[in-house]
């Protein structure tokens, strides 16, 4: 069996899909084929004794579109691309807006509204109409026509069928009649109307290279190796497996290795989401594009180019992203039934009046045109969009920054919500939450001491110490002899006093006695998943120092919500279970994933995928992966940007609370959505008899259609009043 990749241009809706799927199964020797109309992509697997690559491109374009083999494109290439598309549509849409805009002012404010003749109007309207109708639609015409070859129907024939009816029969109108009931203006501004929504879905797609463009240029560009006993800068690119690689402080690791000499801690932030650097020492995994901070170390190079944990992070958010959407859009299937019937009713109706009934032909292609004009899609077209324009603006008043309609149409299904700890259940960032004295010292002494040890250090742990200092106005005196103890502490001297400041093993080495009320203590705040260092002097220990990254102030009231909601939480961490746990049951959550590497976070989504569809909620990169992978990923808007283009929704006030929000926006969307399909068949399914039986001329028609669009939009607006 063979994989192959390829790229597809000319689908516009899930019905382009499901012709290129079901052209490419009938294939012998196609195993399957998935295409994706996000992505534009199609993987195909299937038996080269049976078939090659150029049946398979052959078979597509049989279809009516274009495809060739996908080739690894830079993401800068795929941005412009995209761009591209973008800008095309933008083109599209204002040539609309310019015809359209007059046409509607001259035929409903000026002719119908203020009773104001003007000469020609009628031809001027057609010459308006003109460009709209077949420059600004003509990919309409495209999709009916692929559409026709492939004996089915979708969006585009509703567009197309419906606009042309009312352009063709103002045509005659103009024409042949006294220029009264034309409806250019219609089918003007209705192109305009789809043209804007395929708009805003190219903006949407030109996202997914944007996650893989930021996490490529996080990947340092030199690095430092010794061949021939010296040291030499080499490109990242040339580092070979097996090379001695040196990284010196305040550098990004180059590639993923083990240290065999030197001592350092590395911020692993931006891999594993965990907010504290992590000390290495010899034995210890360096991996590529995290950053050292204060020693320097050796390791030798393992894993290179493609094979590296950062490359490894971005293949697995080009497969999750890659992967077929979920959301079949409802209009695409009703228009497959609904279309051929409406045009079947309407040559029906044609032939009954003029061939059966014997009627002049005027007035059998009025009763044809009718059915076509109040079966237009005006309403159906709107019914998603306008619930979707009005859902994402209310969400972004809030700070819901919701990425595409597919997001809103998902989210009110959700099942599962995975939170990630560091930076989303918790603050990402460590604070001192506990002072234990143990000798005759008071807790404003023990922090004073604590804090001027610590206050010309970088690390974390100490910022957090020297900030609660600040907070309560203590007095630092300056430390002198300040050494640092690998795998232990730190000692430094206060004036003539020596103290020391780490681990148990730390005082055990300088012969320090923790007694039991003390090691209980030290226990008791370690199973609450706090990170506990101990200070002694010269005779004796002084007490004992908590720090712990806290959970944020609205983390639990999200949680108990979304399970007032019926969804169950759970959250995943690279954690060990006792902190995990500890921080879990702070949060008030049931269900934990703990020691989770990072890049088998997406594999614990995919386990609850199978019993349905989750959410999840991260903000490092880390989590992109994971992100990408669950049928939403909810970023934090303080998070990496990598996370945020990942994600499908944004909080940009960085507040849990508006995760149940968010998903209750999309249950309030998803309502107004279904409303406003009701009202548009249910116009177009009621009108469609009379307009057949000739009780409803093409005016009347297109007045009950402008109705029908009417109050989809009131329905849709009415969620402005909705709080959340």
């Amino acid at each position: 069996m063979k994989k192959i990749d390829l790229s597809i241009s000319g689908m516009h809706c899930q019905s382009c899909v499901t012709v290129i799927e079901r052209g490419l199964s009938k294939l012998d020797g196609v195993k399957d084929a998935v295409v994706n109309l996000t992505t534009e992509k199609a993987t195909v697997n299937f038996d080269e004794s049976k078939l090659d690559e150029t049946r398979i491109i052959n078979n597509i374009k049989k279809k009516g579109y274009e495809a060739s083999l996908s080739t690894k494109s830079s993401a800068d290439t795929e941005s412009k691309k995209r761009k591209a598309e973008v800008d095309h549509m933008k083109r599209l849409f204002y040539t609309g807006l310019f015809f359209a805009v007059p046409a509607l002012t001259i035929s409903m404010v000026l002719s119908m509204w203020l009773k104001i003749k003007i000469p020609y109007e009628g031809y001027i309207l057609w010459a308006l109409a003109t460009p709209v109708q077949f420059y600004v639609g003509a990919q309409f015409y495209r999709g009916m026509w692929a559409a026709l070859m492939n004996k089915s129907a979708n969006m585009d024939t509703l567009v197309a069928v419906g606009t042309s009816a009312a352009y063709f029969y103002s045509v005659y109108v103009v024409l042949f009649t006294n220029g009264m009931g034309q409806y250019f203006e219609a089918s003007a501004v209705l192109i305009t109307l789809v043209i804007l929504g395929k708009l805003l879905e190219s903006v949407a797609k030109g996202k997914t290279s944007e996650a893989i463009r930021k996490l490529m240029h996080l990947s340092p560009k030199i690095a430092t190796v010794i061949r021939n006993g010296k040291e030499q800068k080499i490109p990242v690119d040339d580092v070979k497996v097996g090379d001695i690689v040196i990284v010196k402080p305040g550098e990004k690791i180059p590639v993923d290795g083990t240290i065999f000499e030197g001592y350092s801690s590395v911020d692993e932030s931006m891999i594993t989401g965990e907010s504290i650097p992590i000390e290495k020492k010899k034995g210890n995994k360096a991996i590529g594009a995290t950053i050292n901070k204060n020693g320097t170390f050796t390791f030798k190079a393992e894993k290179i180019g493609k094979d590296t944990t950062l490359s490894q992070i971005i293949k697995l958010i080009e497969d999750a992203q890659g992967k077929k959407a979920p959301i079949q859009r409802f209009a695409d299937v009703v228009s497959a039934y609904f279309v051929p019937i409406v045009i079947l009713i309407a040559i029906s109706t044609f032939i009954t009046w003029t061939f059966i009934l014997g009627k002049e032909f005027s007035l059998g292609l009025i009763a044809a045109v009718s059915v076509l004009v109040i079966a237009c899609p005006c309403a159906l077209g709107l019914a998603t969009p306008t619930a979707i324009m009005v859902g994402t603006g209310k969400g972004a008043t809030k700070g819901i920054l919701i990425k595409g309609g597919d997001a809103l149409e998902t989210a009110h299904r959700l099942k599962y919500v995975i939170f990630d700890k560091t930076g989303t259940i918790t603050k990402g960032k460590p604070s001192l939450t506990d002072l234990v004295p143990l000798a005759s010292v008071s807790e404003i002494k023990l922090l004073e001491i604590a804090a001027s040890i610590e206050q010309g250090s970088e690390h974390p742990l100490a910022e957090a110490i020297v900030n609660k200092a600040k907070e309560k106005k203590s007095k630092l005196k300056k430390a002198t002899n300040f050494k640092a103890i690998p795998g232990h502490g730190i000692t430094a001297k206060l004036g003539k006093e020596i103290y020391y400041f780490g681990n148990e093993r730390l005082m055990a080495k300088y012969n320090l006695k923790v007694d039991r009320q003390a090691v209980t203590s030290i226990h008791e705040l370690e199973e609450q998943g706090k990170t506990v260092m101990v200070l002694g002097s010269r005779k004796k220990v002084l007490g004992i120092v908590a720090v712990a990254d806290t959970i944020k102030e609205t983390s639990r009231a999200a949680v108990t919500k979304l399970q007032n909601m019926g969804i169950f939480v759970y959250m995943i961490t690279g954690d060990n279970k006792r902190t995990a746990n500890a921080i879990a049951k702070q949060a008030g959550i049931n269900h934990v994933f703990a020691d989770v590497l990072p890049e088998d976070k997406a594999k614990y989504v995919k386990k609850l995928q199978r019993k349905g569809k989750v959410a999840m909620v991260g903000d490092g990169i880390n989590d992109s992966p994971a992100l990408a992978q669950a049928d939403i990923g909810i970023a934090m808007g303080s998070g990496t940007d990598v996370a945020m283009e990942t994600g499908n929704i944004v909080l940009m006030r960085n507040d849990l609370l508006d995760v149940p929000r968010s998903i209750k926006l999309s249950r309030m969307t998803m309502a107004k959505i279904r409303q406003n399909m009701f009202w548009a068949l249910f116009y177009n399914t009621l009108g469609i008899p009379f307009a057949a039986m000739g009780l409803l001329n093409p005016m009347i028609a297109g007045a009950a259609m402008a109705f029908s669009s009417v109050s989809v939009v009131a329905n849709s607006l009415h969620l402005k009043a909705k709080r959340l």
